[in-house]
């Protein structure tokens, strides 16, 4: 294992904080895969994960048993895991700007097509090679002004010439589920999903917001849709985001076994190699369109009480959770949307108006523009 420091643009004198990289096997030896935990510093699961990760890599490396490129960064998010105000975390918005750290992610299509769109042909292999390369100078030239906009830019450094990406996070209270793209669905991420065990897929062209898996595997799609059949490309990066359960799930035996199916995955993707060789699960959870999670709000502020469990499949207009003004007494129930799982629900217990409480995964997609919550 190579571990690498990255240090980040202090935003004040001795304010000096840095991304660290694990990186076990060989560059350009086999398929590549990046894996980053916690870009949203409050959701500590992830980095539970990589912990148990980081480990068994280490054995696997030391063993000879890593046949590609496998980079872990196992905290992605120095910036947000400095910043607590009054003894709670504040690890989903930068202060500074108020920016999402998992939004606005550079959309590098047309620098690629700068680059080399005149050398692309009809190879499609090649054509793989010159848009790797392409990203990689890409994101090099991106501006680097501020701690955040170098944290993003590390972070696609690292994994835009990837095979696959993933991306751990969490809910509040939600069952293990990930996001990842229509393109890439088949064959590789419901390999994913069949390895991870997910109770849910859902699945988007595009999400809105630009997060850090879509940066890293939307642009081979639009590439290829500006490109045309003259000139294949095919969809060469399958990235993730996967969300493991709940914000309270920072447990050993979960984290051990998320990280040995994420390395089983490893396996079936050719970047590690196990003796024996795992099986898959035989069956997957059937996909859902992202437009068809369908989020419930609280009419108004009060106690928040959850009258279904995650897990169950429910039907529109089933009463999922009540919200108690205490004051004035009125209860109001909060019914599921659309039949379907719910899946999600916040950890919190008193809500405010329209604070979204809760998710339900339908098979129609009902929702358009940006599908993802703030």
């Amino acid at each position: 294992m190579r571990i690498e420091h990255h240090p980040l643009i202090p935003a004040a004198p001795g304010a000096q904080l840095e991304l660290v990289s694990l990186h076990h096997g060989t560059p350009g030896r086999g398929p590549k895969v990046f894996i980053q935990a916690s870009l949203h510093a409050d959701e500590v699961p992830g980095m539970l994960v990589a912990h148990h990760l980081r480990q068994r890599l280490a054995t696997l490396d030391a063993e000879g048993r890593v046949t590609g490129e496998v980079v872990l960064v196992p905290a992605a998010n120095p910036i947000g895991l400095n910043q607590w105000m009054l003894r709670a975390p504040q690890g989903r918005f930068e202060w500074a700007s108020g920016e999402n750290f998992n939004r606005q992610f550079a959309d590098l299509t047309q620098a690629v097509l700068d680059r080399v769109g005149d050398r692309l042909g009809a190879d499609a292999a090649a054509n793989v090679l010159l848009v790797r390369g392409a990203l990689r100078e890409a994101v090099a030239a991106l501006p680097a002004t501020t701690p955040l906009e170098q944290m993003r830019r590390t972070l696609l450094g690292l994994a835009i010439d990837a095979d696959t990406v993933l991306d751990l996070h969490c809910d509040g209270e939600a069952l293990l589920h990930l996001y990842t793209t229509n393109a890439t669905w088949a064959p590789h991420g419901e390999l994913l999903a069949r390895s991870l065990g997910a109770e849910v897929a859902l699945l988007a062209g595009r999400s809105g917001g630009d997060p850090f898996d879509e940066a890293c595997s939307m642009v081979w799609t639009d590439l290829s849709g500006r490109l045309g059949p003259q000139r294949p490309l095919p969809p060469s990066c399958m990235a993730a985001t996967i969300e493991l359960r709940g914000e309270h799930d920072v447990d050993h035996a979960l984290a051990a076994r998320d990280a040995e199916a994420i390395v089983h995955y490893l396996h079936h993707r050719g970047a590690v190699r196990l003796d024996p060789a795992p099986a898959l699960p035989a069956t997957c959870c059937e996909p859902t369109p992202l437009a068809g999670s369908m989020p419930m709000h609280a009419p108004h502020g009060g106690v928040l009480v959850f009258l279904r469990a995650i897990g169950e499949r429910v039907n529109k207009g089933d009463a999922l959770a009540e919200v108690i003004d205490p004051i004035s007494g009125v209860a109001t129930p909060v019914v599921a949307p659309v039949d379907g799982l719910f899946f999600a629900r916040e950890c919190k217990r008193f809500a405010v108006a329209g604070m979204n409480i809760g998710k339900v995964a339908g098979r129609e997609a009902l929702r358009t523009g940006s599908l993802l919550s703030a």
